[in-house]
């Protein structure tokens, strides 16, 4: 039997959920679509929001023939076929061409379309789950313009399982009845997907019984059908990389709860890698000089995670995760190594200056003979005046004492120091 998401798909812009950003009367995109001249486009967005209906929806409405590729199962061959109708009766109105997950055409396949979208023979309708600016080739990208679907609310995801039921119930002629309890639930877990949350409601609609003419979905039902959040995931794509910007970032923020929810999603993901690797970043990173304590105490955690394995592995790394967030910060030490990289890498360097080189002899041609290196420990509080830098940058700064009180302590010792030499 054809599945739900697929007989209960919307048959116009106004019927799908979501996306008002993009669909609601008076956006660009939305009068660009109503006024019939479709351009070429690319959509972006995660699964089941909504991308493959609005495409079939301006296809029906656009008086072209539809054409339907996916990358996955696409070859070569099949867009050759496809523009070998350029012309014929079979496409007098014009041909429309829907490619489904174009992140998985290499670029070859992708050039092979250039130039009828470049002519205007065929218009191009590309949706893909990965960032286009990173898998989709230039030219054909620059010749499209890039609209992108956001995940679904649970309240957008709500209206449309409110829909479903009903269109079910008519289709069945038994009504079908939701208590909001169930309704929210299954919205929920959905994880923003509409075509997960409509799977769930038909095995759930499926198992409910006929009870006084009515069948009735319970949150006991729905709980066992959607045990689980359809949380998106994916350790290689754009979900993975902003969960854990996320998570660095809320706890360089100083932001436990933020901290806390992203650590969760890693962890529910079974990604801990991820979340033991960002820790340790952030502790290095953002706090940093201002508690250099907290580098070996978040080693540790992460050391006891990993040994602990998942579920338990939460434990220390929640407390290494707060501690991180209410952390001091600094990135003092941080700045100072990518800017001396900097210079490195412009080739902005020199010869070690002689008195530090590990050579305790001179060639003959050496104007002046000696190493003359100063043996720090030899003079008070362990420091002496002495060039270390190369001669072409001996002045360059590197790194500034932060305005922390670890940094401002360690800062007011060497002002002391070295104003008394």
């Amino acid at each position: 039997m054809e599945p739900l998401a697929q007989r209960l798909r919307p048959r116009t812009l106004d019927e799908v959920c979501g996306q008002r950003h993009l669909l609601a009367p008076g956006q660009v995109f939305r009068r660009t679509i109503d006024s019939g001249k479709i351009p070429n486009m690319i959509f972006y967005g995660p699964s089941g929001v909504g991308k493959t209906t609005v495409a079939g929806i301006i296809a029906a409405n656009s008086g072209m023939r539809l054409y339907k590729l996916n990358g996955t199962t696409a070859s070569t061959s099949d867009i050759k076929s496809v523009l070998g109708d350029i012309g014929t009766l079979n496409a007098e109105g014009g041909i429309l061409l829907y490619l489904d997950e174009i992140q998985y055409f290499n670029k070859r396949q992708q050039q092979s379309l250039l130039e009828c979208v470049e002519q205007g023979t065929v218009t191009l309708i590309a949706s893909t789950t990965e960032n286009p600016y990173f898998y989709v080739y230039n030219a054909l990208l620059s010749r499209c313009t890039v609209f992108e679907f956001k995940s679904l609310t649970a309240q957008d995801i709500e209206q449309g399982l409110r829909g479903a039921a009903r269109r079910l119930g008519e289709a069945d002629g038994i009504p079908v009845a939701i208590p909001q309890d169930a309704l929210s639930y299954l919205a929920q877990s959905a994880g923003g997907d509409m075509r997960k949350a409509l799977g769930n409601l038909e095995f759930a609609v499926t198992a409910a019984p006929v009870q006084d003419g009515t069948r009735t979905v319970t949150l006991e039902m729905v709980t066992q059908v959607a045990q689980r959040t359809a949380m998106r995931y994916d350790k290689l794509g754009d979900d993975h990389y902003d969960i854990v910007s996320a998570y660095q970032k809320s706890m360089r923020g100083s932001d436990p709860d933020a901290a806390l929810h992203y650590l969760a999603r890693l962890l529910e993901a079974g990604d801990l890698p991820s979340a033991c690797r960002r820790l340790m970043v952030c502790a290095c990173e953002d706090v940093g000089l201002a508690y250099p304590q907290i580098i070996p105490i978040v080693k540790a955690a992460v050391d006891a995670a990993n040994m602990l394995g998942l579920p338990e592995a939460r434990i220390p790394l929640a407390d290494a995760v707060v501690l991180v967030a209410t952390s001091p910060k600094s990135n003092s030490a941080y700045k100072g190594i990518d800017a001396a990289l900097a210079d490195v890498r412009a080739g902005r360097s020199g010869p070690i200056p002689r008195q530090l080189q590990n050579k305790h002899f001179d060639g003959e041609d050496a104007a002046v003979k000696g190493q003359h290196y100063r043996y720090a420990h030899d003079y008070p509080h362990h420091w002496v005046k002495q060039q270390y830098l190369p001669d072409a940058i001996k002045d360059r700064k590197y790194y500034t004492f932060g305005d922390n009180k670890n940094e401002q302590a360690a800062a007011a010792y060497w002002n002391r120091v070295k104003d008394g030499e």
